[in-house]
């Protein structure tokens, strides 16, 4: 298929270059500390509840 954009792609600046290193991604999110309280706190809640189905019911 031709292209037929006006547009030309010209090549990354240094501006671009930065952008893009800025991006992150979901392993930079998980290294945030209330996340992983709040996953902690999630992941304490469920093992409370099997561990309360296993041994005590």
């Amino acid at each position: 298929m031709l292209e037929t954009s006006r547009e030309s792609s010209p090549a990354p600046t240094d501006a671009d270059r930065t952008a893009v290193e800025e991006r992150r991604g979901c392993l930079f999110a998980l290294s945030q500390p209330p996340l992983m309280i709040f996953l902690a706190v999630i992941g304490c809640l469920l093992l409370m509840a099997a561990v309360h189905d296993l041994f005590v019911l």
